[in-house]
């Protein structure tokens, strides 16, 4: 049924537009938010704020003053983008469901999630604030190698290094601030074992964790010590008891955050000590996870049901039951550095069998740099298939057909 309501949705860039043509298909009125005045998710706004999406403030100015002609908001939602306080700002001024500016201040503060965290009991790495420069060789001799150092208010994996011999921190700690919008600065236990990303919908305390991959890292050993992820797959290779317990710390993690209706996305591992937690989102994922990866997973339209919440509505039990078990992967497009003269084999790579999505983020002219953070992956595809390797597989013969030429 269409829906006679407005939605604000912050975020309008590439990872937010299958998110907007949901939105739009369920017929709401839709008032887009985005710095970027040529954000591709803009083209389906029913009004436009053109205003950055950290900036809730002037957000929800503009809000008010289409609230003056007539187009008031029923919800708010985050789209594929980090921006919790954002969102929060505007549904607590205008008494929208959403999250408290409290909780949304522990899912955007790494250092504060994580002292929430330690104080409710829930499992998590060892960590320390090392603003203060002066603090970071003692501290991160106490929590002991190897370990991760990174921006306490950063995304994207920005400033996200590993650190194997402590002759590395004074560079990395430099880096770290530089991503971090206050300068601050934070180590974190390197956690061993397999990681998941996870996707949970939570209605009135109620929570439905239907997302659930494995995440893939076999880039690491050449990226290091930067951390990018290359991609990911479901179902899931361990037990039903492992998922069990990953599980149930996620919604554990989500309810001390105060997470109590709307969307926690964890990041999460299973280690020789059970399960913790690495770090929680308050909102939807980026990386087609939420958009694409959940639906051809599951079955259910992740999305939609995203925005019921926003909007205030409940969830019915037959609308976030999974009806599908489909095995699905994402993986990325691999590239050596260099300028790009020319790209082939896009054609036979979007007729692969199996492939869902692919999306190249490069042109001829750009300019590949060494993978420093997930913002510089070039692309991706994703595929089904009938069990998990062959999904995988499926994603890389596709991205195996595209070809680069660089100019010399």
């Amino acid at each position: 049924m269409p829906f006679n309501k407005n939605l604000l949705i912050i975020g309008a860039g590439i990872e937010a537009c299958e998110g907007i043509k949901t939105a739009k298909a369920m017929g709401l009125t839709l008032i887009i938010a985005d710095g970027n005045p040529q954000a591709p998710g803009l083209e389906m706004a029913d009004w436009r704020i053109i205003a950055s999406t950290y900036d809730g403030a002037a957000i929800l100015e503009q809000v008010k003053a289409l609230a003056e002609q007539g187009i008031t908001l029923d919800g708010a939602i985050a789209m594929c983008a980090d921006v919790p306080m954002s969102v929060a700002t505007v549904t607590n001024a205008l008494g929208l469901p959403g999250l408290s500016i409290e909780s949304a201040f522990w899912v955007s503060d790494k250092l504060a999630m994580k002292d929430r965290l330690k104080a409710e009991g829930v499992a998590i790495p060892r960590y320390a604030d090392v603003s203060d420069m002066t603090l970071l060789q003692a501290r991160a001799e106490e929590i002991g190698l190897p370990l991760i150092i990174k921006p306490v208010d950063s995304r994207g994996a920005r400033g996200v290094q590993l650190i194997e011999h402590f002759e590395q921190l004074a560079e990395a700690w430099q880096l770290a601030a530089q991503e971090s919008p206050t300068a601050r600065v934070m180590l974190e236990e390197y956690l061993a074992g397999p990681q998941f990303s996870t996707e949970t919908l939570i209605d009135n305390g109620k929570a439905y964790t239907l997302g659930f991959a494995d995440r893939n890292y076999e880039w690491l050993p050449r990226t290091k010590p930067f951390i990018i992820e290359n991609g990911g797959d479901s179902p899931t290779a361990i037990s039903d008891d492992v998922k069990l317990a990953v599980t149930e710390t996620v919604e554990q993690a989500a309810a001390c955050l105060g997470i109590t209706q709307g969307v926690a996305k964890g990041d999460m591992v299973y280690t020789k000590d059970g399960a913790k937690v690495i770090e929680i989102a308050g909102r939807l994922s980026g990386g087609f996870f939420s958009t694409t990866q959940i639906p051809l997973a599951t079955g259910v339209n992740f999305i939609e049901q995203a925005i019921k919440l926003a909007l205030g509505y409940s969830l019915t039990t037959d609308a976030v039951t999974p009806t599908k078990n489909n095995a699905v992967a994402i993986r990325y497009l691999d590239l050596a550095p260099g300028k790009i003269r020319a790209i082939n084999g896009l054609d036979k790579a979007y007729q692969t069998e199996g492939v869902e999505m692919l999306k190249l983020f490069i042109n001829a002219g750009d300019i590949i740099q060494p993978l420093a953070n997930h913002t510089q992956r070039a692309g991706f595809a994703i595929a089904c298939g009938a069990t998990k390797q062959q999904a995988i597989e499926k994603s890389l013969s596709a991205l195996a057909c595209i070809t680069i030429e660089y100019e010399q």
